[in-house]
């Protein structure tokens, strides 16, 4: 930049309020049943009831953190088992990567809890301070006590939605129905009362201030999704081949009469205004635009009511915009590498979980050496090495375990505290920590360090699993 350029004008524009118009069509309507279906699922999913018999919750869905458990239906993880969330992150962004490769931000119009929250305050807004202009016609008078009523009103529908969103959030680490019950007797714990204060801030800030802000500044995803995105993407297009030049109804039928182009656009500016973001779709794509749709449903019913075809504003990609200009057909392509690719990832994370869930076992054993002494000669010349064994129980009811030692001949163990032969009982979803001593006999001690296999088995259905270690002379 040269030192005689002048810049005319603040470097950054300062946010400008957006006033979203209320619109119908097929999109909305997508929009609409969408948000109620997650909005329910997330409200009403804690009370689901699962019975999972004796001494186990009976909530569908919990993060039992006391008993670090999650419960999901029929499915239940253990800590050792943090690698099943893995995989479902995996799942995750490979979902999110697909639906970017088909029709660009899908996930942020109609999915993201940012929208869905967003779009539920805007709901409230307009049923209690009116559509656009009556919201735009009140903010130019001022505070008047009318207005000063309707904003307390709103602001209260508000925080009720955003403390219900709080509130719902923490069920899902308690049985519900209890928790409810001591939230409302004023005996929870206090981490569920800060909980609740925080999410009920950041889902009435965020929700109800923020708006398009999150998305533009704060979220990740637009960045990375334009990374991620090719030209057979489908994405909210404005047609400019068939929009453009802009001109009323009425000059363009006395151009098109005449012979000389007229573009259907009339530059009513109904994208514009029912745009969540305030932005124009005709500028095209921009980092505000969450593909959310209703800037089609606005001109489309503009388009009708002019008896001109719909879609000047559609689902289209880039590819198709320049075969418009040049007189060609559009051509799309859904299957191509990407759209295979992510699908496959996903299917494989699935099919490998699945196997896993169904083949895992209810029992599971841990061993740890001892670090000092590593081993002990006994009165007799033998050796013994002692190690900490961890026995797990991953079912319901008490459990009975025989252990015994593999790779070591001759070996016998003892376990401290256990009567020899007995057994050792493991009680309901619980772990049990034993200190087992491995004796080699005078005659039978290895040269060296041996590899041994501690096996634990269910003596009633015969259930096995095992643990290797070192047993060192």
């Amino acid at each position: 930049m040269d030192d005689d350029t002048i810049i005319d004008g603040p470097l950054y524009e300062s946010r400008k309020k957006v006033y979203p118009q209320a619109v119908h069509g097929r999109f909305r309507t997508i929009k609409w049943t969408l948000l109620v279906f997650a909005l329910s699922v997330y409200y009403l999913l804690p009370f689901v009831r699962w019975d999972r018999g004796p001494n186990l919750p009976n909530q569908a869905i919990l993060f039992d953190l006391p008993h670090r458990r999650f419960y999901f239906f029929f499915i239940e993880l253990w800590p050792q088992e943090i690698y099943y969330f893995t995989g479902l992150l995996i799942i995750a962004a490979m979902t999110l990567f697909f639906m970017n490769a088909v029709a660009g931000r899908i996930w942020c119009g109609y999915l993201c809890w940012q929208t869905v929250w967003t779009d539920l305050f805007f709901a409230v807004e307009r049923w209690v301070e009116g559509d656009r202009r009556e919201r735009m016609l009140k903010d130019k008078k001022g505070w008047t006590p009318a207005r000063l009523r309707d904003a307390a009103l709103k602001h209260f529908l508000w925080l009720m939605i955003a403390m219900l969103t709080g509130c719902s959030w923490v069920l899902y680490f308690a049985d519900a129905p209890t928790l409810v019950h001591d939230m409302a007797t004023l005996q929870a714990p206090l981490v569920a009362y800060a909980s609740i204060g925080v999410l009920t801030f950041f889902t009435y800030f965020c929700a109800g201030h923020m708006h398009e802000q999150v998305c533009i500044y704060m979220c990740p995803w637009p960045r990375i999704q334009a990374a991620l995105t090719d030209e057979w993407a489908l994405n909210i297009e404005y047609r400019a081949d068939r929009g453009e030049p802009r001109i009323s109804a009425k000059k363009a039928a006395r151009l098109r009469a005449m012979g000389q182009p007229a573009g259907d656009c009339v530059d009513c500016r109904q994208c514009v205004a029912v745009c969540p973001a305030g932005g124009d779709i005709r500028r095209g794509s921009q980092l505000f635009c969450i593909q959310c749709g209703l800037c089609i449903d606005a001109c489309d019913k503009v388009m009708k009511e002019l008896g001109r075809k719909p879609g000047l504003i559609a689902y289209d990609n880039d590819i198709n915009i320049d075969r418009r200009r040049q007189g060609l057909d559009p051509i799309y392509r859904t299957v191509r590498a990407r759209t295979i690719i992510y699908p496959a990832i996903i299917a494989v994370a699935g099919a490998i979980m699945v196997y896993a869930l169904t083949t895992r076992a209810s029992l599971g054993v841990n061993v740890l050496h001892d670090r000092n002494p590593q081993a002990t000669i006994t009165s007799d010349g033998g050796v013994r090495d002692g190690y900490t064994v961890r026995l797990l129980n991953k079912r319901p009811e008490t459990r009975k375990y025989n252990i015994s030692v593999e790779g070591l001949p001759n070996a016998r163990i003892e376990i401290m505290g256990a009567q020899s032969g007995a057994g050792v009982e493991v009680g309901p979803d619980q772990t049990l920590e034993l200190r087992v001593m491995v004796i080699a006999p005078p005659g039978s001690v290895p040269a060296k360090a041996q590899n041994v296999v501690f096996r634990i088995g269910d003596v009633v259905n015969g259930e096995t699993a095992t643990a290797k270690d070192y047993f060192f002379p």
